[in-house]
């Protein structure tokens, strides 16, 4: 594969439409058109609506894209797919796209498993060239503790394209948590952002439970901890019958429950699930005997979060990698590009355009 191969790649995987450029594993653009604001109303992801949004918003991302990264059609080599995990309406819309393009221009195509390109995040440089393994490079076996909105991981990089998945939920991922929690209190949407800034002035004086801790395995599973928060608030007397906050700040509340209630009760949930991840990351490290540990997924922006895994790391002797960038935890096309770049060394193209086809179950 030639030097400076650049990739055009689309991630519309839930309701983030974003398109990407990159040259090998550096980013030259990374446009994200968000749709949180439409689907605040429904308290999450309303699938049929995210597709349209996704449908209007990806011809001007894709032209941005171009755009940004100062690249024209003519110097694209091959283009780069989401194909799953994710919701169907949605991987629908880019899966088409990529088809229409692929068509219209004649380039080759890589399908991308979006926990894939969440685990190769941290290998992303940015157009300097940049990034978290520039002065250190990967060293095998890798540990990935993958944390988002549906999904929760760990997964074993024996090298790139050679995955073993260690543990995954059995029942709602961390970020979904995050946000049925949010609304218990009626915090609104979404919820994880909400809850750990109201954490940030609150403490964990609430006892709730570290879920799973002693399963001996490395599953993960939250929805006994949201019944729990459930039965907690309902003892206390607290109904989210309207939301509690103006802003997700503790400066006002409800009279009934207390300014400082709502701080206290998000740093307390905040804790045990941040517990719950670090017990099994222990225990996969003692299991497995990583040489490094990348972690990936929109929940890592929570910093308490990235400070007890790189607490953890440290009594194993091991570093810790995080993207250059936050935007390259959320849901994005830069990452989808840079696992497309190493599926690409390995000659993985798409054979069949006509049997590309969403995958909403992918996992690698």
């Amino acid at each position: 594969m030639k030097k400076n191969f650049i990739i055009l790649a689309i991630d519309t995987s839930c309701d983030e439409t974003s398109v990407a450029v990159t040259r090998d594993d550096r980013v030259l653009s990374n446009v994200i058109a968000s749709q949180v604001e439409f689907h605040k109303e429904y308290g999450g992801v309303y699938p049929m609506l995210a597709k349209r949004k996704h449908q209007e918003f990806i011809d001007p991302a894709i032209r941005e894209a171009l755009r940004r990264g100062r690249v024209a059609w003519k110097d694209v080599d091959a283009m780069a797919v989401t194909v799953g995990a994710g919701l169907a309406p949605a991987l629908e819309v880019g899966v088409a796209k990529i088809k229409e393009l692929a068509k219209k221009y004649q380039k080759p195509v890589i399908s991308v498993s979006h926990m894939e390109a969440h685990l190769l995040s941290s290998f992303a440089k940015n157009s300097k060239g940049n990034g978290p393994f520039l002065k250190i490079k990967p060293q095998f076996p890798i540990l990935g503790l993958l944390v988002s909105g549906g999904h929760t991981q760990l997964v074993l990089m024996k090298d790139f394209g050679e995955y073993q998945l260690l543990g995954e939920t059995l029942d709602d991922a961390a970020g979904e948590a995050f946000d049925k929690v949010a609304k218990m209190l009626g915090l609104g949407y979404p919820g994880g952002p909400i809850i750990s800034e109201l954490a940030k002035t609150g403490e964990p004086k609430y006892e709730l439970p570290v879920a799973m801790v002693n399963s001996g395995d490395l599953n993960f599973s939250f929805s006994g901890l949201k019944t729990a928060c459930l039965y907690k608030l309902q003892k206390l007397g607290i109904v989210a019958d309207k939301p509690a906050f103006a802003k997700p700040a503790c400066r006002s509340g409800r009279a009934s429950a207390g300014k400082q209630f709502y701080c206290d009760f998000a740093a307390s949930f905040e804790k045990v699930l941040i517990e719950s991840l670090m017990v099994k990351l222990k225990k996969a490290i003692e299991s497995y005997r990583p040489r490094q540990i990348v972690l990936g997924g929109g929940v890592i922006n929570n910093l308490p979060l990235r400070q007890a895994s790189r607490k953890v790391a440290r009594k194993y002797d091991l570093r810790v990698f995080i993207p250059h960038n936050n935007k390259l935890l959320t849901d994005n096309a830069a990452m989808v590009g840079v696992c497309a770049y190493y599926q690409a060394k390995r000659n993985d193209f798409v054979k069949d355009i006509e049997k590309l086809d969403r995958q909403p179950n992918l996992n690698f």
